[in-house]
């Protein structure tokens, strides 16, 4: 089999420009290498990496020096045209291909993916900012849902029902839908596509990626390795872009189906214009994720729950909590706590092997972060812990943000009711379990949630009665593993399927169903009325 490297040398000879230098990079025994490659990130179309129309480019900023370290060009009407119509093209091929030679490719694919799971990582860290390990942990859980897809000739098996009625049988199957097409977000440029294209290409369909233009590395580089595993020209495309590409695929005849991940107001628009177009539509939206502490909870065990998952990532998950709902006693006993973990984060380049927490993916996002916390100091709640003023040496320039750690929020503040995406935390008291509960069950997300308890009455209470597609019990981000699928409730999803899982499968595929008869078994003269089994 040859390198990543090799096999995109032998083809590059296509293009009289060099797509990305990404393919150079590798990984070796030790300390992680930085990703450092300065060439332009291009698209992927039937098979290769091309230019586009190259009219419009944007800057891919590192976030830990704040300096642009590539560009990333932007796709415009007829590059997408180009996606769809090679993806077309494949699609009636590829829906032909037996599902278990569908998931051979798959394999190889998974091969390629374990193989070059450190080289994925370092793009994320070195264009999103999240630390070495948690770009790691995102690959892997993204390689996990290729390990679902690799089993699909199991499940797209159809059900069958011999002698419906007399000398009738009737059968049903899964058939793909056709060119689908991705919308994925910045947060998780690897795990997210993940997400969506093996379940849509084991299933049969073909598949256009519009991933986030911040961070467009890791998905190019997993369109070589669909390649290099075997995988049809045509079958998976990448048109890397904006709102431009966004609305091409909406607009397009031939995408039969769009998922997408990002925050509500895009959600819900993309699933109100699938829905005009006749599209199928999985969009999963924000969050606003409660974490109740009980008084009876292992206290150290929920501080450091917290602090994980609130500014894990700064802050910048869908998974990520965001507000702590202290019941009772619970709250005297673990704000200093919290006060003490937060000050004491270590945030710095993400390529550092002791790095806990990176950087703010953009100064955008930072400027948009802090004006969260000016807003909650402006409202009345306690800053105990501000992090606007955090500067790591040596990279000055960078977009940081320390952990913000806020007490005495109330639900009428603007902390509380919006998605902030950063490493802000807001810790609401409550007085008992009820009032906690009716908290979570009036915000207008329901996404994700957890409770940290001893007690498994609360514990079994909370799990039934929660308004959240996601509920964790003394785990702190409950996103479940690649078989069980990945959704939330309320304003936090837009469309009747989960991600991925047998969700996946359904969302993918159209249902079939065969009745059948044979002229044996057939009566004679004209039937009139509606068909009974007798």
């Amino acid at each position: 089999m040859l390198s990543c490297k090799s096999s995109i040398q032998a083809r590059v000879q296509v293009l009289d420009f060099r797509p990305i230098e990404l393919y150079d990079l590798e990984i070796r025994m030790g300390a992680p290498e930085a990703f450092t490659a300065t060439a332009t990130v291009a698209h992927h179309i039937d098979g290769r990496p091309v230019q586009g129309a190259a009219s419009r480019a944007q800057p891919v900023f590192n976030p830990a020096t704040g300096s642009v370290a590539r560009q990333v060009l932007l796709a415009d009407d007829a590059d997408v045209r180009a996606a769809v119509h090679a993806a077309q093209a494949a699609f009636p091929k590829w829906a032909d291909t037996p599902p278990v030679r569908r998931a051979r490719v798959m394999l190889r694919f998974l091969e390629l993916m374990n193989q070059h799971r450190d080289t994925i990582a370092a793009m994320i860290t070195a264009e999103h900012g999240k630390v070495f390990s948690d770009a790691q942990g995102e690959v892997t859980r993204g390689i996990e849902i290729v390990e679902f897809a690799c089993g699909i000739p199991q499940l797209l098996k159809g059900d069958y029902t011999e002698q419906v009625s007399t000398g009738i049988d009737n059968w049903t199957m899964r058939q793909p839908l056709g060119v689908v097409a991705g919308i994925t977000p910045f947060n998780f440029p690897c795990m997210v596509p993940c997400w969506m294209f093996p379940v849509a290409l084991a299933t049969g369909n073909t598949f256009v990626l519009k991933p986030s233009p911040i961070d467009p590395s890791p998905s190019l580089f997993m369109a070589e390795l669909l390649t290099q595993a075997g995988l049809p020209d045509g079958v998976f495309n990448v048109v890397q872009g904006d709102k431009v590409a966004v609305d091409a695929l909406l607009a397009s005849p031939d995408v039969k189906a769009v998922s997408f991940v990002g925050s509500t107001p895009v959600a819900h628009h993309i699933a109100q214009e699938a829905a005009r177009q006749g599209k199928r539509a999985q969009a999963l939206g924000g969050a606003k994720n409660h974490m109740v502490v009980m008084p009876d909870a292992d206290l150290d065990q929920a501080v450091d729950a917290l602090v994980g998952a609130a500014f894990g990532s700064a802050g910048e998950r869908c998974m990520a909590i965001s507000v702590a709902v202290l019941v009772g006693d619970a709250a005297d006993a673990i704000m200093p706590r919290l006060v003490e973990r937060t000050r004491a984060l270590k945030i710095k380049n993400g390529m550092e092997t002791d790095a806990e927490m990176g950087p703010i993916v953009s100064a955008a996002a930072l400027q948009r972060i802090s004006t969260y916390v000016e807003s909650g100091l402006a409202q009345g709640a306690n800053l105990l812990v501000d992090g606007r003023s955090h500067r790591v040496p040596g990279f000055e320039g960078g977009f940081w943000l320390g952990g913000t750690l806020f007490d005495n929020v109330t639900p009428s503040m603007r902390i509380y009711q919006e998605e902030i995406f950063g490493p802000v935390l807001s810790c609401v008291r409550v007085p008992d379990f009820a009032a906690a509960l009716e908290l979570v069950n009036t915000h207008a997300f329901g996404n994700g949630t957890a409770c940290f308890t001893r007690d498994g009455h609360v514990a079994r209470e909370f799990s039934r009665r929660v308004q959240a597609g996601m509920v964790g019990i003394n785990v702190p981000i409950p996103v479940p593993m690649a078989w069980h699928g990945f959704g939330g409730w309320k304003a936090s999803l837009f469309g009747d399927t989960h991600a991925y899982g047998e969700e996946g499968v359904r969302f993918y595929t159209k249902q079939k169903s065969v009745m059948q008869r044979w002229p044996q078994s057939t009566p004679k003269g004209a039937e009139f009325a509606m068909p009974t089994s007798k």
